[in-house]
């Protein structure tokens, strides 16, 4: 199997403009001219409507842009300190199991927290990782939503870092309205995004193989 090749962008990448590179990569990756593709980057402030968006989750219509997206799940919200990573892999060389691919980008940013001393977890019926805070409160750090085209994978995670979590307010974050956001500053942690991106290459080839 070719190596993937990892690219990383400084600054806000346009939402719409990713989306075009990655429908791109996906056909040169379906016909064998270019590798597997591990994309990390920030988007400026923006809501994501998944297949699964319900129009009562966009509480806030005018705050950012909204996009609706061929990804799986609901709303989510996309800004600066959160780092995207776009996940692009042949899965007809990988298993062509969907439900074992998210399993494993779970596994993956649960492997990530865990380089900073930080407990993710699983919820039955809530996509994404959570943080359990204690006296039955929980907080999402973490989300999923995937996209597969010709059995080649797109879309992918997004980690809280340091966004402004008052961003959040604008939807119901991925249908779930009884459990907040954090992120790795707002638990006390002051990571910086290259050293997310370091727990993440590291990790990603504990996880993937």
């Amino acid at each position: 199997m070719a190596a993937i090749e990892w690219k990383t962008d400084v600054g806000a990448v346009d939402y719409e403009a990713a989306v075009r590179a990655m429908e791109a990569r996906v056909a040169a990756i379906r016909a064998g001219a270019a590798p597997e593709l591990v994309w990390l980057l920030e988007h400026p402030p923006l809501y994501t409507a998944g297949t699964s968006a319900k129009p009562g989750d966009l509480l806030d219509a005018g705050a950012f842009p909204v996009y609706a997206t061929g990804r799986g799940g609901q709303y989510t919200y996309h800004g600066p300190g959160q780092r995207v990573a776009y996940v692009l892999l042949d899965l007809r060389r990988r298993g062509r199991n969907v439900r074992a691919y998210v399993r494993t980008l779970e596994d993956w940013l649960i492997a990530t927290l865990a380089r900073f001393n930080v407990k993710g977890e699983r919820r039955e019926g809530r996509v994404g990782i959570w943080i359990d805070q204690g006296g039955g409160r929980e907080a999402k750090i973490a989300a999923v939503g995937v996209r597969i085209r010709h059995w080649v994978s797109f879309h992918g995670v997004s980690l809280n870092v340091e966004p402004d979590l008052r961003h959040f307010a604008g939807i119901v974050p991925c249908g779930v309205r009884d459990h907040g956001v954090t992120s790795l500053v707002d638990l006390g942690l002051p990571v910086t995004m290259a050293e997310v991106d370091q727990a993440l290459k590291a990790t990603f080839a504990e996880t993937f193989g």
